[in-house]
């Protein structure tokens, strides 16, 4: 820390000196019509001889990141958005007292170059300079002289210097941006409309989640940061929207992990007169999508060491029978609640007074099976208790036309037949209050609304939510969920 305040306080007495000789530390209004991938793109194949004929001036702008001066010359790199490149500085082409300019640059600088192409000695492509300006002074160091920081911590609460030096992390968001893009032109392109919901629900609902929740003073009433969308988004398939998808935040009261932050980015989509098997068939189609435009066109994508074959179709298991043939447990150990208690407790499980049969059975499946699904797996009917938003199966009415979507041993996707009789929702919301009033903190709460709008009538559809942090993850290679979230939560940093 001491290193680093007398760093800072040399660089502060010298852009106190370079003010009073009337430089502009942070000037504006210089144009910058280039940009150095495109240079870099478009001259990396010519020659000395090529480019000393272009007899064209180029005019970059980007932050020096590395500085090696040799009297009257100097050559730096400096670094925009998309590319680096070198440029060259003599003081006869500047004049001696511009040039004393560029002897008091730092590492961090922001400056603005006017040049034109050449090749140095060792054959790398470099800008002579012509015309220079400091358009923003660096104070602070950057960690590391520019070689990568290290420390995850700095790198998650300090994410602008973690985009400053590490080119891959840059690269992660630019491919986090491009995965968006696709999947929303994949929507658009099949007649789904993009729409935006509340973000401030007066009754959370959707999901199975503790909510935030703050006070609306105008209005005197308590509101909750959204849990999830799919409640509003299937009243507009009430309002006669047959295809509608919105792309944007949720946030849920609950812990921090590297699979979870309390704001996160998801995907729900509806589709009237379709069944949660269309869902299925369209999600591995969208996936395909993002392998073609994302990964290069390869099936396999490498995830911590593993190799994942996305190749369609997936495997399909129904709930128990992966708990057996998975996860290897007979099904006569868990035929039965008190069975089944047995079972989750030797999984280390705590069982709640509340929880019935259907709980404990997606806590059997939690442990010993979803962290062996490495390879795209679909998990369908899931028990009533825990699906309360879903349709029944006919062929047996105590589990639901549902699935979840498991790749890399974690739950990328959600979805089911949506439940559309109003008395049978009523129900289970009943439910749901009574295990909230048991201490079910997550437990759904009664949307006498939402009711409402299924009494207009609402056509059979199915739904689906995606995490779109969890599939960045996946296409990035990245461990945490905070590596693929620019500026993740964080408990309040040590002051020292």
């Amino acid at each position: 820390m001491e290193d680093l305040n007398i760093v800072m306080r040399e660089r502060l007495q010298k852009a106190e000196e370079l003010e009073g000789e009337g430089v502009l530390l942070y000037p504006n209004g210089f144009p910058v019509p280039h940009r150095i991938k495109d240079i870099l793109d478009s001259f990396a194949d010519k020659n000395g001889a090529e480019l000393e004929a272009l007899d064209e001036a180029f005019t970059i702008a980007g932050r020096v990141c590395a500085l090696r001066s040799f009297g009257k010359s100097t050559f730096m790199h400096i670094q925009d958005a998309d590319g680096r490149i070198q440029i060259y500085v003599q003081q006869n082409r500047l004049g001696p007292e511009r040039y004393s300019l560029v002897k008091r640059f730092d590492i961090g600088d922001i400056i603005r170059a006017t040049g034109h192409l050449f090749r140095t000695r060792t054959d790398e492509l470099t800008v002579l300079v012509d015309d220079l300006n400091l358009l923003t002074k660096n104070l602070r160091p950057l960690p590391e002289k520019y070689h990568g920081l290290k420390d995850v911590e700095i790198r998650y609460r300090q994410r602008y210097v973690d985009l400053i030096v590490n080119e891959e992390v840059r690269e992660t968001f630019r491919k986090r941006t491009k995965i968006v893009h696709v999947i929303r032109r994949f929507l658009s392109e099949r007649n789904f409309l993009e729409v935006e919901t509340p973000m401030m629900q007066a009754v959370p609902g959707g999901a199975t989640a503790r909510p935030f929740k703050t006070h609306h003073s105008a209005l005197d009433m308590d509101l909750y940061l959204r849990i999830a969308p799919e409640l509003y988004l299937k009243r507009l398939l009430v309002g006669g929207f047959d295809r509608v998808f919105e792309l944007n935040r949720n946030f849920r009261n609950e812990g921090i992990s590297t699979q979870h932050n309390p704001e996160f980015t998801m995907l729900e989509f509806y589709q009237a007169h379709a069944t949660y098997e269309d869902l299925m068939d369209l999600t591995e189609e969208l996936f395909s999508a993002l392998v073609r435009e994302v990964n290069g066109g390869s099936f396999q994508v490498e995830y911590q060491g593993d190799v994942i074959d996305l190749t369609p179709p997936w495997r399909r298991y129904r709930l128990l029978d992966s708990i057996e043939e998975v996860g290897g447990i007979p099904r006569s150990a868990f035929e039965d609640r008190e069975k089944a208690m047995q079972v989750a407790r030797s999984l280390g499980v705590e069982v709640q007074r509340y929880e019935g049969y259907g709980k404990l059975l997606t806590k059997i499946f939690d442990l010993a099976v979803e962290p062996r699904l490495m390879q795209p797996t679909f998990i369908t009917h899931y028990p009533i208790e825990v699906s309360p938003l879903s349709r029944r199966s006919d062929a047996d009415p105590s589990f639901t036309d549902r699935f979840e979507l498991f790749i890399a041993g974690r739950e990328m996707a959600n979805a089911f037949s949506e439940l559309n009789d109003p008395r049978d929702q009523r129900d289970r919301f009943r439910l749901q209050l009574e295990a909230r009033q048991a201490g079910d903190e997550e437990a759904h709460y009664m949307d006498e609304d939402y009711l409402r709008a299924l009494e207009y009538g609402m056509p059979p559809a199915a739904g689906e939510g995606i995490g779109i942090d969890r599939v960045v993850m996946l296409f990035t290679d990245s461990p945490s969920i905070r590596d693929v979230i620019l500026f993740p939560h964080l408990r309040p940093e040590k002051k020292t």
